[in-house]
């Protein structure tokens, strides 16, 4: 292919939305949308690093955290405050919100 028609190609995937930029770090994600709750306590969330809240939520695995993250629960609603995230990005904010509290 000519250079001329790849760089064609590359700036119609761009325009059509079909590149994807790279999926956000957990850590990112939640500096970004999680810490004004997490950070705090609001509403009742379960602070970052506190391992008394969030032994219980860990106990019943990672399945169910991802669950809360995505569909909401108690005074957070569906994905936080992340409406743009991924499931994936979820998924690695929920994993580094549990490291933090092992």
């Amino acid at each position: 292919m000519k250079k001329s028609l790849l760089a064609a190609v590359a700036l119609g995937m761009l325009a059509s939305g079909s590149v994807l930029a790279a999926e956000r770090s957990g850590e990112d994600v939640y500096k970004a949308t999680c810490t004004m709750c997490h950070a705090t306590g609001l509403a009742g969330s379960p602070k970052l690093g506190d391992k008394a809240a969030w032994a219980p939520r860990i106990a019943k695995g990672k399945d169910a955290l991802y669950t809360s993250a995505l569909k909401g629960i108690r005074a957070m609603p569906p994905r936080g405050t992340c409406a743009n995230c991924t499931d994936g990005e979820l998924k690695k904010t929920v994993d580094y919100m549990i490291s933090k509290a092992k």
